[in-house]
């Protein structure tokens, strides 16, 4: 199996993927790459189910995928986010573990860079200085989607 920077350089320039690694230097993306894995999803394909263990999470390289919580009501489910290139999918378990609160299902061809648990608690050991970029990183997108949540609440009462 390729590496993620070798399948992330044969179809990307470096400068193609600062959007989304704009947090990093070069040197520290490269070293980032090492931690982790390429996966690509087809359009329906489901990437995360609610319930499930929160082992990974993901960079979304290329595509869209659509977020859902279930509703009260079998078999129906609310469309919380829609997520497209430069975002963060899942982040939550590389910090907590535990179990999924949403479905991630993939609405076109996907490519995302997986970043697991167990790869997660490594860099934090071999490398602590990058370890703590990425994670001020998802405390930064965490705040900003907890900011976005509270204005649609707020909203509706």
């Amino acid at each position: 199996m390729a590496t993620a920077e070798e399948m992330l350089f044969g179809r990307y320039r470096p400068e193609e993927l600062h959007d989304i690694f704009s947090f990093l230097s070069a040197e520290e993306m490269a070293e980032l790459f090492a931690y982790l894995e390429w996966k690509e999803w087809q359009s329906g394909e489901t990437v995360m189910t609610s319930g499930e263990p929160a082992d990974f999470m993901g960079f979304l390289v290329e595509g869209k995928l659509a977020v859902k919580m279930d509703a009260t009501f079998p078999g129906k489910f609310i469309l919380v986010a829609v997520l497209e290139r430069g975002s963060l999918v899942g982040e939550i378990s590389v910090v907590e573990g535990g179990h999924r609160q949403a479905t991630v299902v993939a609405t076109e061809e996907s490519h995302l860079l997986i970043l697991s648990r167990e790869r997660m608690e490594l860099m934090l050991r071999q490398a602590p200085a990058l370890g703590v970029k990425l994670l001020r990183r998802i405390i930064l997108v965490l705040g900003h989607r907890l900011g976005k949540a509270s204005d649609r609440l707020a909203r509706l009462l």
